[in-house]
């Protein structure tokens, strides 16, 4: 705004301009003076007027704010509101992974049982297998050496 430079630009002269001695008052040109006024002066009506035209507008300008502030307000509230129904089925889901791995746990901890019984049983059967090829073993290694079952009996006697 043209006439507030102005106004200032006179305000600084004041306040710059040299004091009279022993009073408050202070030596100014005062051609310079009067045509910074003159000229703050013309400028104020077309200043004016400008200043109305923005005051006519600020309503447009206000109206406008508080439609886009609406349309800000109703698209966050959209956006809660999927938010909020994304959660509940990220909860679902996450509910319903937990059971399915309760199940699981479940149903590999009856099966880790039944497969340590069913390995227990193929040992013990091995075990009894192994335990006759070694009786099988030892009486042919004794059949090898001569020496008949009975004999062999005697001589754990005597010891």
């Amino acid at each position: 705004m043209e006439v507030i430079e102005r106004i200032e630009t006179a305000i600084a002269m004041v306040e710059e301009a040299r004091g009279v001695p022993l009073s408050a008052s202070c030596v100014l040109h005062r051609g310079e003076i009067l045509e910074l006024l003159d000229s703050a002066r013309a400028a104020f009506p077309a200043d004016l007027a400008n200043a109305q035209q923005i005051l006519r507008e600020q309503d447009v300008v206000i109206e406008d704010a508080r439609t886009q502030a609406d349309q800000i307000i109703a698209h966050a509230r959209e956006e809660v509101e999927s938010m909020i129904s994304q959660t509940e089925i990220v909860a679902a889901a996450k509910k319903e992974a937990r059971r399915i791995l309760d199940e699981v746990a479940e149903e590999a901890a009856s099966q880790q049982g039944e497969i340590d019984a069913y390995v227990d049983s193929r040992l013990a059967t091995l075990e009894v297998i192994l335990h006759k090829t070694m009786e099988v073993v030892n009486r042919g290694r004794d059949q090898l050496a001569g020496v008949d079952a009975k004999s062999a009996l005697s001589e754990l006697g005597d010891k």
